[in-house]
């Protein structure tokens, strides 16, 4: 077979599949892009959109200096850790509403709906008030030095206020996107993330009469847009011909089977939120270590490199969706061709992304920073995302996948080994002992990505996920 034949064939859906593992007919190549676009571009603009909308908040809080850059950067992993178990409840709801809609089992989707929107409430209100509550000890466990631990402070304990409207709306989108709505997801956070950069200008740097706020302008205007994103995802419960909707006369609790696969699922994500925030929360304290210009450095190469994420992310909330739907309409052989289709666009986007991140390493340091030090330090980091965006947006991807068929278990003991103990072990390692700094935390990162991605194509590979009953 000539070149050109191979590769064509790398990208036909039907030599995505094993001839005895086909259930019936396959679409045609063009349903199956088709489909898989449909669902696929609302979620990757919206990921990548709020991507971009991160990287210009982090642009505007610049202009406070770098001290202000790596305030905000420290609170992102407690953010997170804060939120894990919220998302990892999300991933639950995504897998159990994209079955019961391949099953077309209405009611019982909206009764997952309606009990997902109980506990994440529950949820958002105690771990906010946690975080409000310690938010300084927090902080100076993160690695805020006394030079920026009263910005970092503010800057948590604001961002803590609003977890109730963050946490709500990210459950009710990730019913929807379990759905196939995707397109409500967008538009929630579009308009929330555009609300925020317009609070953003307003409040940080007292513009047109607000007060001028600065860190904590930029936090108040973060839980206005949350405010935005959960006023959004409740209108569209409201619809009565809506496959989820709150006006459906249904029980607020779920069925046994389906609390059953809830709890399976929800404990094994929140397993791999655990090890994935332990992880990284002990990646960012080795480099917090090395100063604040070093984190401020970091934190602009990892702006950067979450537009690599991005579009793996949203690639892989579509990707979720289709794996489980077909998984519950029976049809593992098309779980497993959505699943690949997503891969090969990750591929080809990553592609571009690599030859952007080389051509155009120093204008994109320059947009964060005028400073000659950190602009030489964090080129070479770019170098290295240019390397890694191949394998970071192909295991989102296939992350995605099993998370969205129930296999939340093997993606759980991959984040146990790769983040919780590659990255930060070696990242120290190279770091310190050999004195590497800053250069040898983010070959750390190289490993990591690499060897999540080979643990999740096996797994990919064996099929074994499409058995998982859910």
């Amino acid at each position: 077979m000539s070149q050109p034949s191979r590769l064509r064939n790398f990208f036909i859906p039907r030599h995505m599949v094993k001839p005895e593992l086909i259930c019936g007919p396959i679409p045609s190549t063009k349903e199956i892009y088709s489909t898989a676009f449909r669902i696929a571009w609302p979620s990757t603009l919206e990921a990548v959109l709020v991507g971009l909308v991160g990287v210009i908040d982090t642009i505007m809080v610049s202009s406070l200096g770098a001290g202000a850059i790596a305030a905000v950067g420290l609170t992102n992993q407690p953010k997170m850790i804060v939120l894990a178990i919220i998302m990892s409840l999300n991933v639950s709801v995504t897998a159990i509403v994209a079955r019961r809609k391949g099953a077309m089992q209405r009611m019982d989707a909206n009764q997952c709906l309606r009990f997902s929107i109980l506990i994440s409430a529950v949820i958002s209100l105690l771990f906010g008030f946690a975080g409000f509550s310690f938010a300084r000890p927090m902080m100076r466990f993160a690695g805020a030095g006394d030079d920026i631990l009263d910005m970092a402070t503010t800057y948590f304990r604001i961002i803590m206020l609003g977890t109730i409207f963050n946490g709500l709306s990210m459950t009710i989108n990730a019913a929807q996107r379990g759905a196939g709505n995707t397109k409500i997801s967008m538009v929630t956070n579009l308009a929330a993330n555009f609300v925020n950069m317009v609070f953003n200008y307003l409040l940080i740097g007292g513009n047109l009469g607000f007060p001028r706020m600065g860190i904590a302008g930029a936090a108040l205007a973060t839980v206005i847009g949350s405010v935005v994103s959960l006023v959004i995802a409740v209108a569209s419960l409201l619809y009565h011909d809506g496959f989820l909707t709150l006006r459906m006369r249904c029980s607020w609790m779920m069925d046994t089977f389906s609390l059953k696969s809830m709890f399976s699922i929800t404990s094994s994500a929140l397993v791999e939120q655990v090890f994935m925030r332990v992880g990284f929360f002990t990646y960012a304290k080795i480099i917090a270590g090395l100063g604040t210009d070093a984190f401020a450095t970091h934190q602009i190469a990892m702006n950067a490199m979450s537009m690599s994420f991005t579009f793996g992310d949203g690639l892989q909330v579509a990707c979720a969706s289709l794996v489980g739907q077909e998984l519950g309409a029976k049809r593992p052989d098309l779980s497993i061709i959505y699943g690949k289709v997503g891969n090969r666009l990750a591929m080809c986007i990553s592609s571009v992304l690599c030859i952007v991140f080389v051509t155009c390493a120093v204008p994109i340091m320059r947009l964060f920073t005028q400073e000659a030090h950190i602009i030489e330090a964090g080129v070479p980091l770019l170098y290295i995302t240019a390397v890694v965006t191949f394998a970071q947006t192909s295991q989102v991807v296939f992350s995605g996948c099993l998370r969205g068929a129930g296999d939340t278990k093997f993606v759980a003991m991959v984040s146990f080994i790769s983040i919780m103990f590659v990255r930060p072990i070696l990242s120290y390692l190279l770091c310190y002992p050999l004195g590497m700094g800053l250069l040898g935390a983010w070959i750390g990162i190289i490993f990591d990505q690499y060897m999540r991605l080979s643990f999740t194509l096996y797994r990919f590979s064996t099929g074994k996920w499409t058995k998982i009953a859910v």
